[in-house]
């Protein structure tokens, strides 16, 4: 009696084996082509969230996926309605929050602003927040352009200078140079390791 072969399932169940381990890891598909490498999945971090006057609004978590990075934002006190919010290069926040520089971008290959931008997206580019009439956020945001594991997928966000989460006055329209037209910096946090 043959057995049949069981390409598929021996490739998956190695995925498997290493995504359990906590490692990263390069997994081939049937055809032998290398698939992009995974992140150790449960690395967290956080970033407190203030504004201007340097109140505490809120807080950024985040968690490491295998292929990208979970940022869940809650946020009291910003005026109801969408805003913009990025990941920017530097962990600074001095109001008006410059100090956090642009936008995560330096990728050989640096692409311009926008989601919906045919050249984009920045590796800092996220979805629209919204804040209800009460000025709460409670969202859940996803990237694959940014990672806290020390190896995967997307910039790394614990490098020398740190990074921030910078949350804007007005909508990112993710088209338009430089940030969408999403307005001033209303609020940010340093995201430090959990």
């Amino acid at each position: 009696m043959t057995l049949p072969r069981l390409p598929l399932l021996i490739a998956a169940s190695v995925g498997a084996t290493a995504l359990m381990s906590g490692c990263v890891a390069m997994t081939e598909n049937h055809y032998g082509a290398e698939r992009q490498a995974v992140a150790r999945i449960g690395d967290f971090g956080e970033a407190t969230l203030i504004n201007a006057s340097g109140q505490n609004i809120g807080r950024a978590v985040l968690t490491q996926g295998p292929s990208g990075l979970l940022i869940r934002v809650e946020a009291d006190g910003l005026t109801p309605g969408w805003h913009g919010i990025h990941i920017h290069a530097t962990g600074e926040c001095e109001a008006p929050f410059t100090s956090a520089g642009g936008h995560i971008n330096h990728a050989d290959g640096a692409k311009p602003h926008g989601l919906l931008n045919a050249q984009g997206p920045d590796d800092g580019d996220l979805p629209n927040i919204y804040a209800d009439e009460q000025g709460r956020v409670r969202a859940e945001l996803f990237t694959t352009r940014a990672r806290i594991a020390p190896e995967g997928p997307g910039q790394w966000l614990w490098d020398d200078n740190g990074s921030a989460i910078v949350i804007h006055a007005m909508p990112d329209d993710h088209k338009s140079q430089p940030i969408g037209g999403a307005g001033d910096r209303v609020a940010c946090g340093i995201m430090a390791a959990g």
